[in-house]
C-alpha cells in the first residue's frame, strides 16, 4: 500500500516587499499566497537541481577534453558558475 505524505506546516518571515509581491502573485493567478510559495519553492529547488546538473556536466566535459582551448573555456564557465562574473 502506497503511503500518503502529510504536508509539513513550516512558518517564515518574509520581508513586506517580497510579501507584497508573493499577495500581488496570488491576486494575479487567482490562488492563495501558500500556494504561490509553494510553487516558487519548488521552482527554485528545479532550478537549483539543474544549475547542479549543469555544472557537473561541465565537470565531466573539461576531464575529457583533449583540447587546451577547450579546456580554458570550460575552466572559466566552471570559474564564472562558482564565485560569478
Amino acid at each position: 500500500m502506497a503511503t500518503v505524505e502529510k504536508p509539513v506546516r513550516q512558518s517564515v518571515s518574509l520581508s513586506p516587499r517580497l510579501a507584497r509581491r508573493v499577495k500581488a502573485l496570488a491576486r494575479t493567478s487567482r490562488t492563495s499566497a501558500n500556494r504561490i510559495l509553494v510553487q516558487l519553492i519548488e521552482s527554485g529547488l528545479e532550478a537549483k537541481e539543474q544549475e547542479r546538473k549543469h555544472f557537473f556536466e561541465l565537470v565531466d566535459r573539461l576531464a575529457e577534453s583533449r583540447s587546451p582551448e577547450e579546456q580554458g573555456h570550460l575552466k572559466e564557465k566552471l570559474a564564472r558558475m562558482t564565485f560569478g562574473d
